[in-house]
């Protein structure tokens, strides 16, 4: 995987999430204008001082958000593992060594990589055009016919890949 591939998974949970939730469910066209338009609802979500821009505070402010939204979802599918393989419901699974055998999520981050990574111009703030470009990059990708749309078809073949 390239460079720019790492870096817009690092970014997905704070800019990839109205394509992932799309995607999630079953797929259908996504035009270039509703996608920018989600890009532009979250950032406005993550730029608490509403200044247009954001800074390393608003960035791992929303950054702690959503790892605790994630670390809630684990602990929900963890919990209902342990209850599935517990299949006797004689408690001989205690959740806490199927915990120790599965590993703790680690989820870190203090905003600073996104900030570095997003902040090209390097003034410590993020635009609304430095949040959206690498994302509106990857939708161009994903766009292989140029109409503006990711069809149905552009995103099997990308999930393929």
């Amino acid at each position: 995987m390239t460079k720019f591939h790492f870096a817009a998974m690092g970014l997905a949970a704070l800019v990839a999430a109205p394509l992932a939730a799309q995607t999630a469910q079953a797929p259908k066209p996504i035009t270039k204008a509703n996608y920018q338009k989600e890009l532009d609802g979250r950032f406005a979500s993550v730029d608490g001082n509403k200044d247009g821009s954001l800074n390393l505070a608003e960035l791992s402010a929303a950054e702690t958000r959503t790892r605790q939204q994630i670390e809630a979802q684990l602990l929900a599918r963890r919990k209902a593992s342990f209850e599935k393989a517990d299949t006797n419901k004689d408690g001989n699974l205690s959740f806490a060594e199927f915990s120790a055998a599965t590993g703790t999520p680690k989820l870190n981050s203090d905003g600073k990589q996104t900030l570095s990574k997003l902040d090209t111009n390097k003034d410590g703030k993020v635009t609304a055009a430095e949040f959206k470009a690498p994302m509106l990059t990857v939708f161009a990708k994903l766009d292989t016919n140029k109409d503006g749309t990711v069809s149905v078809e552009e995103q099997k073949k990308a999930a393929a890949r």
